[in-house]
């Protein structure tokens, strides 16, 4: 099941299983996508501001070298927030980085503004330390820029990353293009099913990101998963991708050591009592307040997430 597709509301087919790249250890990042490339997977998913595109662009070189088609590779890239006002730029930017003539999907990374032209070029701040944010920006405006973008060619689709509900209903009104893709954390303990759901409705792909919760992978010793892993005998990090799979969303597997890139291409299908299981650990962890999210960026609290504290 890791070769499976989905279709997109571009025409475009995109893979289920992707490598995410997102805090890969430096250094590593080549050989990782090198190998996951040569291995099967036909996703790989990186960012400007993850710091590592050029490791990416040779891992994918690497490949490409071995005899794989760059056309059966769905590449994937997003702007940052201080590239927000010149997103033709921030593309042209990382294309450079990946030494590539286009990339399959350019995602607006986060719906807000840092300062283009504060003190650095990623992480801009403030004398206090806190992020320099330009707080009257309207996202929308990016996503105009975003559109234009098709016409260039130098992008196959375009999406957002991060986008609550909230986000969503302020951009659709006025798009000419309706996003491809709402790249999200999502596993069982933040289902966000209302954001899931109304993508759905909406033609726009899920591509979840932290599907084993973080570091350590906390999710994978949840009781629903230990037990429908048992049932099936596979390791939990098997069921917790294959729950993405199953819910129709593509799913990015991060990892930069070779035999957990292997391991996780292993997707299995889910019955319907296994993903009644896990709706229900979700449906519980909503009900309590439990639910668990694992990304917290310091501007998060502004722009739709809640409070780690």
């Amino acid at each position: 099941m890791a070769d499976q597709k989905f279709k997109l509301n571009t025409g475009q087919e995109i893979p289920a299983l992707g490598l995410g790249t997102w805090q890969s250890e430096p250094g590593k990042v080549k050989a990782a996508v090198a190998y996951a490339v040569k291995e099967g997977y036909r996703l790989v998913d990186t960012a400007y501001c993850y710091g590592n595109e050029n490791e990416v662009g040779e891992g994918l070189r690497e490949a490409f070298a071995s005899g794989i088609r760059r056309e059966d590779v769905f590449v994937v890239t997003k702007v940052w927030t201080t590239y927000n006002t010149r997103v033709e730029l921030g593309l042209e930017k990382s294309l450079k980085n990946l030494g590539l003539d286009y990339v399959d999907l350019f995602l607006v990374h986060w719906p807000l503004l840092m300062n283009p032209e504060g003190n650095d070029d990623r992480f801009p701040k403030l004398p206090d330390g806190t992020r320099d944010i330009i707080r009257d920006y309207n996202h929308v405006d990016t996503w105009k820029q975003m559109e234009k973008l098709l016409a260039t060619g130098k992008t196959k689709a375009i999406g957002v990353s991060n986008y609550s509900k909230r986000y969503l209903e302020e951009l659709l009104p006025h798009c000419t293009v309706v996003p491809a893709v709402n790249q999200i954390e999502n596993h069982p303990a933040l289902p966000q099913q209302e954001i899931v759901d109304y993508c759905r409705e909406k033609g726009i792909h899920i591509m979840a990101y932290s599907p084993l919760g973080s570091t350590g992978g906390p999710v994978m010793k949840a009781e629903p998963v230990v037990q429908i892993a048992a049932k099936h005998g596979v390791q939990p990090s098997t069921v917790l991708l294959s729950y993405h799979v199953a819910r129709g969303s593509t799913v990015l597997a991060k990892s930069v050591t070779l035999e957990r890139i292997k391991a996780n291409m292993k997707i299995i299908p889910l019955d319907d009592a296994d993903m009644k299981l896990l709706r229900d650990y979700s449906d519980e962890l909503t009900r309590t307040g439990k639910l668990q999210r694992f990304v917290y960026p310091p501007f998060g609290v502004d722009f739709g997430f809640p409070d780690k504290s």
